[in-house]
């Protein structure tokens, strides 16, 4: 799909992989919502936007996980600029913890990293499926198609995220719409420095598991990854290619993928 002239609404837009989403869309003419949780912080990468692109964007503030907030989204954007046609579900939040993470903390990540997709489809589909098109791009992560050590909030939930992107593209791909599913491995955002400035041992290791795997990439550099592999509507979009590797891997001798874990597990935990 050539996102050009095209109306697009994407989550977490505030700064990272959001950010350079709604910048990118703007710069290839698309006209973008950016929503986030940080409203001034949302406020500000439309602010940049408009400087080189006037009338591009538009922010709003708000629980992109919450229904009443999404619809919200979506008749902002539409009295903006007309229907939307591109939804980046893009927010999300790492939890850390092991076995001892909060209720509360499971609760937050499923909503927002699972949820907050279900919720956005189901405000969206029924549009798109009348108007035959539309394209729903899920940010998950490698996490949801290998794990992340020191994480289960976070690998279940964004195991499920992909989940729930292929089972759309499955449903609706033959009704027009188009699905991608993003799970890239380190990204220079503040999420991926989350864990290691926890000062938790199983945080410290999440985040050393990702920057010892592969290369950290710049959000500019996956956000023109997203929108080529949107020109030729890939459903897997996967910046760092050793995921891939990795996840053939895994699949092909799982017990075998299990302990290689185990032991690159015990050694980030050991500090090596």
């Amino acid at each position: 799909m050539n996102v050009t002239g095209r109306v697009a609404i994407v989550t977490g837009g505030a700064g990272g992989i959001g950010g350079a989403l709604a910048a990118r869309l703007a710069a290839e003419d698309a006209r973008v919502l950016v929503a986030d949780i940080d409203a001034a912080a949302a406020s500000e990468v439309a602010a940049a936007i408009n400087r080189t692109h006037p009338g591009h964007a538009v922010a709003a503030g708000g629980d992109v996980s919450a229904h009443d907030c999404i619809r919200d989204l979506i008749a902002r954007a539409e009295a903006a600029f007309g229907p939307v046609e591109l939804y980046f579900a893009n927010a999300g939040i790492t939890g850390r913890g092991g076995l001892a993470a909060t209720e509360d903390l499971w609760d937050q990540a499923i909503e927002v990293n699972v949820r907050a997709h279900v919720r956005a489809a189901q405000l969206l589909l029924p549009g798109w499926v009348e108007r035959g098109e539309g394209y729903f791009v899920s940010t998950a992560s490698a996490a949801g198609l290998l794990t992340q050590i020191g994480s289960p909030v976070y690998s279940v939930t964004k195991h499920a995220a992909v989940a729930f992107a292929e089972w759309l593209s499955v449903t609706y791909g033959d009704a027009g719409i188009r699905v991608s599913c993003l799970c890239p491995m380190g990204v220079n955002t503040k999420l991926l420095h989350a864990g290691e400035e926890s000062g938790d041992p199983l945080g410290i290791a999440a985040t050393r598991a990702v920057t010892s795997a592969g290369d950290v990439l710049e959000p500019d550099v996956v956000a023109g990854i997203v929108l080529e592999a949107m020109a030729d509507e890939r459903f897997l979009i996967l910046p760092h290619e050793r995921v891939l590797e990795m996840y053939r891997q895994k699949a092909s001798d799982y017990d075998r993928w299990l302990r290689g874990m185990r032991r690159y597990q015990a050694r980030l935990l050991a500090g090596e």
